[in-house]
C-alpha cells in the first residue's frame, strides 16, 4: 500500500509541474518554407480558427428571419463574440458605419472626377427619386441626400464580399434554400476549449430563448470542430478507461484471487508514466497532451511486466528463483521493445519524437521497477496464480503447434495478397488525421459556400515592411483579379485592398474632390427640374468639403469592431514584416491562378498540398526510422538468444503478426498513416513478450502451462482494453483500437505456433 501511495504521489507531483500543451500546432510538423510555416500557423491558431458559421432552417422564412434577429442580438449582448452579423443591416447604424461613412469618399472606388459632374449628379438625383418610391426608401432617406453618388452604398456592397446570399426580411439567407445565415467570430481562440465551451453555451441559450419551434440550428466552424473533437475524445477516453480498468481488474482478480495484484500492476505503470512525462518536459520544454495520451497507450505493454513476474511465480517461491527462470526472456523483451520504439524518437516528426521519448523512458522505468522493486512486494503479499487444472491436460493444446505450417501458409497468403493489392497504401493526407467527421466537414463546406467565405486552401501572400506597402502591392494586383474573374478562372477574391485602399489611393481620391463652391454650383444645376427643396443636398456639400482635408484611414487606426475583424485575417504583422492574404473563392483553374500570382511577384501556396507533402515526408521518414529500430531490436534478439533457430522462430512470429495486420487493414481499404505506425509498434512490443517467453529453453510441463496461462492473461487484457477502443466514436482512437486488436491477436497466435517448442510424442501428453 505504501508503494502504491508513493507512486501515486510522485505521479501527481510530476504532472502538477510539467507544462502540458493541447494546441495541435505543437504536435504537428511545420511547413517547408517560411510562407508555408506562416500560413499553417495562421490556419491552426490564427483568427480564422475563431470563425463560427450558423444556419437556421426548418421553418417558414419570416420565422427564420425573426429567429435570426433574436439570436444575433443575444449573441451580441453575450460578450463572447468579437462580431456577429446576419446581414448588411448589421453594418448600418453601427459604430463602424460612422467611420466608414465619414471616410466614404476616400475609401470608395466611386470617387472619381466624373462622379461630381453635373450630368452624373443629375442622374444620381433621379435615382434617389426612384429609390424613395421603392422598398429601399428608409435607406435612401437616411443616406441619399448626404451621398448622391452612392459612395457609402458601394462600400457596403464591397463589405458584403463575394457571397451570393439573398436578403430576406432584412437578414441573410442562403441563395437556393430557406436557411437564415449568421457569421460570427469569437473573442476566444479556436483552440481555447474552455472559452469555446462558453461560446457554445451562449449559442444554445440564444437559440432556445428565440423560441425556435420546429427550426433547427447548424453551428459549424474551426472553433466548433476543435471543441467537439476535444470533448468527444475526452469522453471516449474517460468512458473507455473506466470500462477497461473494470474489465482488466475483474480478469486479474479472477486469475490471481487477490486485490493486491491491482496495486502491484499500478506501481510500475504509474512510475513509468511519471518518468516519461518528466524526461519529455526536460528534453522538449513541454509535454503535448497527445503524446501523453498515446504514450500511456504505448505503455500498455508495461502492464504485462508484473503479470509475467507474478504469473510465473510458484506458490511460496522466493523472488530470486522466479527471476532466474524468466530473467533472460524478461530482460530481452524490455531491451527489444525499447529499441523498437527508438524509431519514433528519431523520426523528426515533433509529436512522434515526444511520443517515442515518453514511451522509451516509460518502458525502461516500468521494467526496472518490476525487476528491482516488485519482487519484494510480491513475496510480501504472497502473490501467485491460482492453479487451474492439471498441467499435462492443459498443455495438450501444444499439439496445435504441429500445424504451424498452416501459420507459414497464412503468412504466405497474406504476403501474396499484399503484392496483388499493390502493397500497403500509405496515407499522406493531413485530413486523415483529423478527428472531425466527414458529415460535419460537408456541412462546413456548404455553409462556407453560402456565406461566400473562402476556404483558404489555395492562397497567395504579399509581404512587405509595413501595412500600407502591402495594400499598395495588392492594389497593383486588382486588375489581374478582375481579368481572372472575367475569364472564369475564379469566382471572386478576398483581399484587404478591396476594403481598405492604400494611403496613396485615398489621397488621390481626395484630390479629385471638387471645391465646396464649385460643388455647390453643380448641385444647383443638377437638381433643376427635380422636386428637391433648396438645401436638401447641403450635407453632401459639407461632407465633401470635410473630406478634402481628411487624413487617410490607415490599418493602424482601426482598433476593433467589425471592420478590424474583417481585416485581421487578410492583413497582419508577424515579426517585423506585414503580410497580405489573397484568398480566392470558387477557384476553377488553380494552375492559372498560381501562374498569375507568381508572375505578379506574390507567393502562391496550395495549403492542402503543402500540408499533405509535410505529412508524406514525415510519414516516410517515420517508416524508415521504425525499420532501423526494428533492425536494432533484431540484433539484440540475436545477441540474446544466440541460437539461429530460436531467433528465426521469434522474429518470424513478430514479422507474421505485423504482416497479417497490414494485410487485413489493406484488404479492408485502410490507408496506413502515422497512427498505424504507433499502433504497429505496440503490436511488435507485445508480440515480443509473447514470442520470447514461449521460446524459452528447458521448460518442464508445469512451467510451460504457467507460461501459456500467463500469456493468455496478458493477451486477454490487451484485447479487452483495445477492443473497447475499437468501438469508440473518435476516428483516431478507433484506428488504434482496430489495429492493435488485429495485431495482438495475430501476435499471440503466431508466437504460440512459431516460437514455442514443437510437441513430441512423450508421456507428458498421455
Amino acid at each position: 500500500m505504501a508503494a502504491l501511495a508513493g507512486a501515486a504521489l510522485l505521479t501527481g507531483l510530476v504532472f502538477s509541474h510539467v507544462e502540458i500543451h493541447t494546441d495541435m500546432t505543437d504536435f504537428l510538423p511545420q511547413g517547408r518554407s517560411d510562407a508555408a510555416r506562416l500560413m499553417l500557423q495562421e490556419l491552426r491558431s490564427g483568427v480564422a480558427t475563431s470563425l463560427v458559421m450558423l444556419g437556421i432552417e426548418g421553418s417558414p422564412p419570416d420565422a427564420l428571419a425573426r429567429i435570426s434577429r433574436d439570436v444575433t442580438n443575444a449573441l451580441d449582448r453575450s460578450g463572447q463574440f468579437a462580431f456577429v452579423s446576419n446581414g448588411a443591416d448589421r453594418l448600418l447604424g453601427s459604430a463602424e458605419q460612422q467611420l466608414l461613412f465619414s471616410h466614404r469618399y476616400l475609401l470608395s472606388s466611386v470617387t472619381t472626377p466624373e462622379a461630381f459632374t453635373v450630368p452624373a449628379l443629375h442622374d444620381d438625383m433621379q435615382r434617389l427619386l426612384r429609390g424613395l418610391q421603392s422598398s429601399a426608401a428608409p435607406l435612401v432617406q437616411q443616406f441619399g441626400s448626404a451621398d448622391p453618388p452612392g459612395a457609402f452604398l458601394a462600400i457596403a456592397r464591397d463589405w458584403r464580399g463575394i457571397s451570393k446570399m439573398r436578403s430576406v426580411h432584412g437578414v441573410w439567407f442562403a441563395p437556393e434554400r430557406d436557411r437564415a445565415l449568421i457569421l460570427a467570430r469569437t473573442h476566444a481562440g479556436g483552440l481555447d476549449i474552455a472559452g469555446q465551451d462558453a461560446v457554445t453555451a451562449a449559442i444554445r441559450q440564444a437559440f432556445t430563448d428565440a423560441e425556435p419551434g420546429n427550426a433547427r440550428l447548424l453551428a459549424i466552424g474551426p472553433a466548433i470542430f476543435a471543441r467537439e473533437a476535444a470533448h468527444a475524445m475526452r469522453s471516449d477516453v474517460e468512458t473507455l478507461s473506466i470500462a477497461s480498468v473494470i474489465l482488466a481488474a475483474a480478469l486479474l482478480l479472477w486469475r490471481f484471487r487477490s486485490p493486491w495484484m491491482l496495486g502491484i500492476i499500478a506501481v510500475p505503470v504509474m512510475l513509468g508514466i511519471a518518468a516519461g512525462a518528466l524526461v519529455v518536459q526536460l528534453a522538449f520544454g513541454f509535454v503535448h497532451g497527445v503524446a501523453v495520451g498515446f504514450g500511456m497507450t504505448m505503455l500498455g505493454v508495461t502492464v504485462d511486466y508484473p503479470v509475467l513476474l507474478v504469473g510465473h511465480r510458484k506458490q511460496g517461491e522466493a523472488a530470486p528463483a522466479t527471476l532466474r527462470r524468466i530473467g533472460q526472456a524478461f530482460t530481452l523483451s524490455v531491451i527489444t521493445a525499447a529499441l523498437g520504439l527508438t524509431g519514433m524518437l528519431f523520426s523528426g516528426f515533433p509529436g512522434l519524437s515526444q511520443l517515442g521519448c515518453f514511451s522509451v523512458v516509460g518502458v525502461l522505468v516500468a521494467a526496472s521497477v518490476t525487476r528491482w522493486l516488485l519482487p519484494r512486494l510480491i513475496v510480501a503479499a504472497d502473490l501467485a496464480p491460482v492453479a487451474a487444472e492439471d498441467p499435462a491436460r492443459l498443455l495438450r493444446v501444444e499439439r496445435l503447434r504441429a500445424w504451424r505450417v498452416w501459420g507459414v501458409g497464412a503468412c504466405a497468403v497474406a504476403g501474396a495478397g499484399l503484392l496483388a493489392m499493390g502493397g500497403p497504401r500509405l496515407q499522406s493526407e493531413l485530413a486523415a488525421l483529423s478527428p472531425v467527421p466527414s458529415a460535419a466537414l460537408a456541412v462546413d463546406a456548404e455553409l462556407r459556400g453560402e456565406l461566400g467565405a473562402p476556404d483558404a486552401m489555395s492562397i497567395a501572400l504579399v509581404r512587405n515592411k509595413d501595412a500600407d506597402s502591402v495594400l499598395r502591392a495588392e492594389e497593383e494586383l486588382l486588375p489581374v483579379f478582375d481579368a481572372l474573374i472575367a475569364q472564369g478562372v475564379l469566382g471572386g477574391v478576398e483581399i484587404a485592398a478591396r476594403y481598405l485602399p492604400s494611403a496613396a489611393t485615398q489621397l488621390a481620391r481626395r484630390s479629385d474632390l471638387p471645391a465646396p463652391d464649385v460643388l455647390a454650383t453643380r448641385v444647383v444645376m443638377a437638381q433643376e427640374g427635380l422636386p428637391f427643396r433648396e438645401g436638401t443636398f447641403r450635407p453632401f456639400i459639407d461632407d465633401v468639403a470635410a473630406s478634402r482635408t481628411m487624413a487617410p484611414l490607415l490599418a493602424s487606426g482601426i482598433i476593433g469592431g467589425l471592420i478590424a475583424e474583417r481585416l485581421r485575417p487578410l492583413i497582419f504583422q508577424r515579426g517585423r514584416d506585414w503580410y497580405g492574404v489573397i484568398a480566392p473563392s470558387d477557384l476553377r483553374q488553380p494552375e492559372r491562378f498560381a501562374a498569375a500570382m507568381r508572375a505578379a511577384g506574390a507567393t502562391y501556396l496550395d495549403v492542402t498540398a503543402e500540408a499533405n507533402g509535410i505529412v508524406a515526408e514525415y510519414t516516410n521518414s517515420a517508416w524508415r526510422w521504425v525499420g532501423l529500430g526494428a533492425l536494432a531490436a533484431l540484433v539484440a534478439i540475436a545477441a540474446g538468444l544466440r541460437e539461429p533457430r530460436r531467433v528465426v522462430r521469434v522474429v518470424g512470429a513478430i514479422a507474421g503478426a505485423v504482416l497479417m495486420t497490414i494485410a487485413v487493414l489493406t484488404a479492408a481499404g485502410v490507408r496506413l498513416s502515422l497512427i498505424h505506425i504507433v499502433s504497429l509498434q505496440f503490436v511488435a512490443g507485445v508480440g515480443l513478450d509473447y514470442a520470447l517467453f514461449f521460446a524459452r529453453r528447458q521448460l518442464d510441463v508445469e512451467e510451460r502451462a504457467r507460461t501459456l496461462r500467463t500469456l493468455v492473461t496478458c493477451n486477454a487484457m490487451t484485447l479487452l482494453t483495445f477492443g473497447l477502443l475499437a468501438v469508440c466514436r473518435t476516428p483516431l482512437l478507433r484506428q488504434i483500437g482496430i489495429t492493435v486488436v488485429i495485431g495482438a491477436l495475430a501476435a499471440f497466435v503466431f508466437a504460440f505456433l512459431f516460437a514455442g517448442q514443437r510437441p513430441r510424442a512423450t508421456a507428458e501428453f498421455a
